[in-house]
């Protein structure tokens, strides 16, 4: 009964949000996948008239329906492009929930997020484990962009993947909680991606913090920050792994949380506190306050410390710069409204020119589970991204989102090109001097 209250509560939200839309067809022009498939179906348009009528149909067809919106990489073009304000991603997280809850959830998925992710010790030694034995699946595609690809025929064996890391971010640090010359202190919310493949990103945010007298509170052992059960209308594990990181930083004292990925930010600020209606008073009241005080790193050091340069060696004087160009993760930019800060912590790196590529802001094509299911369509929009890239002349990508930079090392890699994939502090942490070692005692 209680489920059926709440899936009830979601419909009743629903109706309200769809009449907004004006069915204009703004949101035409800048879908990626609408771009790629020209099906009415596919924009965002097509889908919400699809929900209404689905609403008023009492969930007549609901897997079909439930197919049709998860071809959606929940990038956010079209919200930030309607001008009728329609919140299209929170329309769409609601179907996907309603949906799941009377069709159920596919039992792969129910492993993946209520048997793993929502215990993150037991998914952590999974990963280590798989780690171990990576090699025996995996050969070298590319030793300059260190991707990977499958040795035998598999689903993912088309793909120039990032193997897992030799030791994950958590197992090279542990536990950190410690204090800072310019009496700020940062949790820092490290995420998946950061943890177990991309660790160096993780060092990059503690010399970054280091440097600008920051003291640092990092949990062991945090969890995933839900958007992928949420994306797949999993309410229940969402809830669980929001539970489980909000108790983990509850245990600390600090005056904001920083994370290194777009999509973590945004999903802590937005989404932790718009799905949290199961959470009790306190626990939402405690939800809305982390909300609140969390930033991107690169917002967070332009606009909280301010930006240290480091003391020039003479050595690259004369040296020609490098170009670097930036691509703007989604969610940083048509989500939080960031853009220029990532930006100024490249221009912070002495050894850098930035290069603007055309269509910085438009979306890489990852979209999290949809580059699993329909990577084709995926695929063809990250081959539009990097040709962005290679028009830029540009020795070096960088940008905001570890996601991302699995995308664009994909396509770069598939391609043969040979660009270095950097995310925004990495660059940064690169210009500071480089005995600011980390004390992780």
């Amino acid at each position: 009964m209680h489920d059926m209250k709440k899936l009830a509560a979601l419909v009743k939200e629903l109706e309200e949000q769809l009449v907004v839309c004006m069915r204009c067809g703004m949101c035409q022009a800048v879908c990626p996948v609408y771009t790629e498939t020209g099906r009415e179906a596919d924009v965002a348009r097509g889908k919400l008239a699809l929900l209404d009528g689905l609403i008023q149909q009492i969930f007549k067809e609901p897997g079909g329906v439930h197919e049709r919106l998860m071809r959606c990489l929940l990038c956010g073009s079209c919200a930030a492009n309607c001008p009728s304000g329609v919140k299209v991603l929170d329309i769409f997280l609601k179907a996907r929930a309603i949906l799941v809850g009377y069709t159920g959830l596919h039992p792969a998925n129910k492993i993946i997020f209520r048997g793993m992710l929502s215990h993150p010790r037991v998914f952590n030694s999974l990963v280590r484990a798989a780690g171990m034995f990576q090699g025996v699946f995996l050969k070298s595609a590319d030793e300059f962009l260190g991707t990977s690809c499958g040795r035998f025929s598999f689903p993912l064996a088309h793909r120039h993947l990032k193997a897992f890391a030799p030791a994950s971010f958590n197992t090279t640090i542990g536990r950190l909680n410690i204090n800072g010359g310019s009496g700020l202190k940062a949790g820092f919310f490290v995420g998946c991606l950061i943890d177990k493949i991309y660790p160096n990103i993780g060092h990059a945010v503690l010399s970054s913090l280091k440097a600008n007298g920051v003291g640092v509170f990092v949990p062991d052992e945090q969890g995933c920050c839900g958007i992928p059960a949420l994306s797949s209308g999993d309410l229940l594990a969402f809830g669980k792994m929001v539970r489980y990181n909000l108790d983990l930083f509850s245990a600390g004292d600090f005056d904001f949380l920083v994370t290194a990925c777009a999509t973590c930010t945004s999903t802590i600020k937005k989404l932790w506190p718009m799905f949290a209606g199961d959470l009790s008073e306190a626990e939402k009241t405690r939800i809305n306050e982390l909300a609140e005080k969390t930033m991107d790193i690169s917002q967070f050091l332009v606009e909280k410390t301010g930006l240290v340069t480091a003391a020039s060696d003479g050595k690259n004087f004369d040296r020609e710069k490098a170009l670097i160009s930036y691509h703007d993760p989604c969610h940083l930019k048509k989500s939080l409204g960031i853009e220029a800060q990532p930006r100024m912590l490249l221009g912070a790196n002495s050894g850098y020119v930035l290069k603007e590529m055309s269509e910085a802001d438009r979306c890489c094509g990852c979209g999290g589970s949809f580059n699993l299911k329909y990577y084709e369509i995926s695929a063809s929009i990250g081959r539009r991204k990097r040709d962005s890239i290679l028009q830029s002349g540009c020795s070096t990508v960088a940008t905001s989102c570890p996601a991302c930079m699995l995308q664009i090392s994909d396509m770069l890699s598939q391609a043969g090109e040979h660009i270095r994939v950097k995310h925004a502090v990495e660059i940064y942490a690169d210009s500071l001097e480089r005995d600011l070692d980390v004390d992780t005692h």
